[in-house]
């Protein structure tokens, strides 16, 4: 009874954001209360569950997710983006151009939301691909293979960041397995896979897009933009270097932890970001943080859905049902990393959301990890390689792929569609490997 009542919440979530349109947050705060009272969640606990849920995710995320937002934006203000991108393009020619660009996409997407990172590189993907009179897919789809692969496996992205936060996941940890997945599957879901659907031939668009082009003396330097976009993700990968290598004794220790906190990461990246993407081109202070401004505008929404898939989560747990689930479970032959994947994988095809899949999935998969003392970390990239698969035309980015690169629905299926089942299946089965190999 209680999976069937779980699996009624999910059709009303379903149908609430697929056929009525309604806004996820408001949709999975609707859904959480009334989950809440089919589970038996008694009157008096359930606003305490829902405050407990908001505040705990957002408490956990609302600096990192910002922060994260706020350098992204000033990297594209200052033109950083564009130099990393031109440089690498350069530097390998125009024979390699699929891994110059995929290189670019990965490393701008380190700092930006997947859609941020594909408006800002599209322009530069058109005119790559016209200078270098080369099939306008052999970039696209590299490109959009590797923002989507960070989006999917490595913090501080909203995914990946809130999943670790309810599984109580190391995030430096979550990062270096991330790039340890993410790096292969990049590889195949981007610059081999176009090998597969290079019969197709969009035209570049004429007038869809046409952003600012930075000149070349009013960009930062390269080493100076790839340096700021990797602060965090340097600070981060050595808190967890040191927690593997070192213990409590040594002062080093104390201070990478520190430092490596998401946090405080975010924090210092964004305050070196000021002065090498802001003040030190010249700008105003008032210049820089209307970039900051702007920034926070455009994630807060984000998280607010990600806010209200921590109150699903926690009135889950509440209710008992995420005991009762990891229970039937346990007597499952099922892998506990492949069930996350699959429950995350199952939302995302029937809502669209990467984000609402992740989080509800994180919610429903929550209670099993400290029953079955499976990794945290690697639960994190399982669900996040789930919610990315498929990508059906109720996710955005469905849309945003068709209508850039000018095709049709079935070019899309076999493009875009079929990257984001790539990137889904080979993260799973990089989890497990990696599971086969530590555990």
């Amino acid at each position: 009874m209680p999976l069937a009542l779980l699996a009624i919440g999910i059709v009303i979530l379903f149908i609430l954001i697929v056929k009525c349109k309604l806004n996820s947050f408001l949709s999975l705060i609707f859904v959480s209360i009334f989950m809440a009272f089919v589970l038996g969640l008694p009157v008096d606990d359930i606003i305490p569950s829902i405050t407990k849920g908001l505040g705990g995710t957002l408490g956990g995320l609302a600096i990192v997710v910002s922060f994260g937002a706020m350098l992204g934006k000033l990297m594209a203000d200052s033109g950083g983006a564009q130099r990393i991108a031109t440089t690498l393009i350069s530097t390998f020619g125009v024979k390699n151009v699929r891994w110059a660009v995929c290189l670019t996409g990965f490393v701008v997407g380190l700092a930006l939301f997947y859609e941020i990172g594909f408006v800002l590189l599209i322009p530069l993907v058109f005119t790559i691909a016209a200078e270098a009179k080369v099939n306008l897919l052999e970039v696209g789809i590299p490109m959009a293979a590797s923002l989507s692969s960070a989006h999917a496996f490595l913090p501080p992205h909203p995914g990946p960041t809130a999943i670790a936060v309810i599984f109580n996941a190391d995030l430096g940890t979550t990062l270096i397995y991330g790039f340890l997945i993410a790096v292969p599957t990049v590889i195949i879901a981007g610059p081999l896979y176009f090998n597969f659907v290079k019969n197709l031939q969009p035209e570049i668009p004429k007038g869809l897009y046409n952003p600012k082009i930075f000149k070349d003396n009013e960009m930062p330097s390269f080493g100076i933009s790839v340096f700021t976009a990797l602060v965090p993700v340097i600070l981060m990968a050595a808190s967890a270097i040191v927690k593997m290598i070192l213990n409590d004794s040594y002062t080093i220790y104390h201070i990478l932890v520190f430092l490596g906190n998401p946090d405080i990461a975010l924090t210092i990246s964004v305050i070196i970001a000021i002065f090498t993407f802001g003040l030190n081109r010249g700008k105003s202070m008032k210049e820089v943080m209307e970039s900051v401004d702007g920034a926070v505008k455009t994630i807060a929404m984000i998280l607010l859905v990600v806010a209200g898939g921590g109150v699903l989560k926690q009135i889950l747990i509440d209710s008992g049902l995420g005991t009762y689930i990891g229970t039937l479970i346990q007597d499952a032959a099922l892998s506990p990393l492949f069930m996350g994947w699959l429950i995350a994988a199952v939302i995302r095809i029937a809502v669209g959301s990467a984000t609402v899949a992740a989080l509800t999935a994180g919610g429903i998969i929550a209670p099993l990890i400290p029953l079955t003392g499976v990794s945290p970390e690697l639960m994190v990239l399982a669900v996040g390689a789930g919610s990315v698969i498929l990508s059906p035309p109720s996710d955005p980015g469905f849309w945003l792929f068709k209508e850039f690169f000018g095709l049709s629905i079935k070019g899309t299926m076999r493009t875009w569609c079929a990257l984001e089942t790539i990137i889904a299946v080979a993260g799973l089965i990089g989890v497990i490997i990696l599971n086969i190999i530590l555990f």
